[in-house]
């Protein structure tokens, strides 16, 4: 793979090519999204009707936008849709008014708090129309009447969404979701949406033991739709992480599953303790992102979620100052190693059983410390060998070695292939 710091630039332009695309939970703008991500990673896109029944909730009409603004007197425009995919309401229904500024006010957006941001406001499910823009701006807007205009049409349609799968050596999956709704927010989520396509690159140039399933989906009704149209097969989900919030500078939190102690919650846990990179795990809560939907108790999906600083954690979130500035290279990058590291042990952590139970083998005469021999970490390889030996009871995986023994998880993995090599354990 090319350095850590190459595949972080990559991933930036990744980032910044997507970023003026206006997305929401339907429309051309996720196709427009998902063409792109198409060129990386081959796509299978799945279109689903408008009033689709998906669990308990129905695929919503198809929105699209094409232009919006309000215009002063003279003609100028004070808020463009052109300037920003954010100054628009999501979901707003079309307008073509002329109003006073007291009038239009009721349909205007700020953050008051952070005067020269513009915030990111949605009306999915409520029919309506607004503008977002920054206190600053509506400050200077004088009194008198303004041309209001929003070129969208609300209709029936279609929901977009996509998948791109690794094969690996067993069918068993492994799901990685990230969310393809919002519009221009770079943390949130064009760095999950970037670091899960290059996370699947990197994967299909190895041989992975599980199947890895990347999901491109809105956020909640996207995710909903994939687990009403793929219930029969969700079985084979042995794991999941959710990306999102990848891209900031800050220290990578991992949130657990709702189990709280399934595989990838305890890989996770063991990456980053041991990786010494700064971070927090949090416990699982109901509220965040699509992990709750793949969580909830009908699917109890071991899925976590892998962020640097969460959803809601920091002022720039959705808002305008979440933008391509907003987000480093560097942190993608340790995002995607993250990742990596955490899904290599997640393959690799197997159940082995001992062939030679009854008293320790003998490893000299089958060539495993003599194979050691000159290494400067000879003692912990044979400690290695020693503590697998010990604990392939058959229920005992090597995650589980690796922490009991306080030896890193690479030295215990080394350790078993060479064992299995040797016919002293199987899986």
């Amino acid at each position: 793979m090319a350095p850590m710091t190459a595949v972080g630039e990559e991933m930036h332009a990744l980032v910044e090519r997507l970023y003026p695309l206006c997305r929401s939970i339907t429309g051309d703008g996720v196709r427009a999204t998902l063409e792109i991500v198409g060129e990386y990673v081959p796509l299978q896109v799945h279109e689903v009707p408008t009033g689709t029944q998906v669990l308990d909730w129905t695929v919503p009409q198809e929105w699209n936008i094409r232009d919006a603004y309000v215009a002063d007197s003279t003609g100028r425009r004070v808020v463009d849709f052109a300037a920003s995919s954010l100054h628009v309401l999501g979901y707003s229904v079309p307008v073509s008014a002329t109003m006073p500024l007291a009038e239009l006010r009721e349909h205007l957006h700020t953050l008051p708090e952070h005067p020269a941001w513009v915030p990111y406001r949605t009306s999915y499910y409520k029919p309506e129309w607004g503008f977002c823009l920054a206190q600053e701006t509506l400050d200077a807007l004088p009194d008198g009447d303004y041309e209001v205009r929003i070129d969208s049409t609300l209709a029936d349609g279609h929901l977009t969404y996509a998948e791109h799968v690794v094969p690996g050596q067993v069918p068993d999956e492994v799901i990685v979701s990230c969310h393809v709704c919002h519009p221009s927010l770079a943390n949130d989520n064009l760095a999950g949406i970037a670091v899960a396509t290059f996370l699947a690159r990197a994967l299909a140039r190895e041989t992975p033991y599980y199947t890895y399933r990347f999901i491109y989906a809105p956020g909640t009704i996207g995710a909903i739709t994939w687990l009403a149209r793929n219930a029969e097969r969700i079985d084979r989900v042995r794991h999941g992480l959710v990306l999102a919030c990848a891209g900031d500078r800050g220290r990578l939190t991992y949130k657990q599953s709702r189990r709280g102690d399934a595989e990838i919650d305890r890989v996770l846990r063991h990456v980053l303790s041991a990786s010494e990179r700064p971070h927090r795990v949090t416990e699982f809560t109901p509220y965040g992102y699509d992990e709750r939907q793949y969580c909830s108790p009908g699917f109890d999906l071991g899925v976590g979620s892998l962020s640097r600083t969460p959803y809601a954690g920091y002022p720039e979130y959705h808002t305008s100052a979440d933008n391509p500035a907003f987000v480093s290279p560097d942190a993608m990058a340790d995002t995607l190693a993250v990742c990596r590291e955490a899904f290599s042990v997640l393959d690799r952590n197997r159940r082995y059983v001992n062939l030679s139970p009854y008293g320790e083998p003998q490893l000299g005469r089958r060539g495993l410390y003599d194979a050691l021999g000159g290494r400067s970490d000879t003692r912990q390889a044979q400690l290695a060998m020693l503590w697998v030996l010990s604990m392939s009871d058959g229920g005992t995986g090597l995650l589980d070695v690796a922490e009991r023994s306080g030896l890193p998880f690479d030295a215990v993995a080394t350790a078993a292939d060479a064992l299995r090599d040797a016919g002293l354990i199987k899986a």
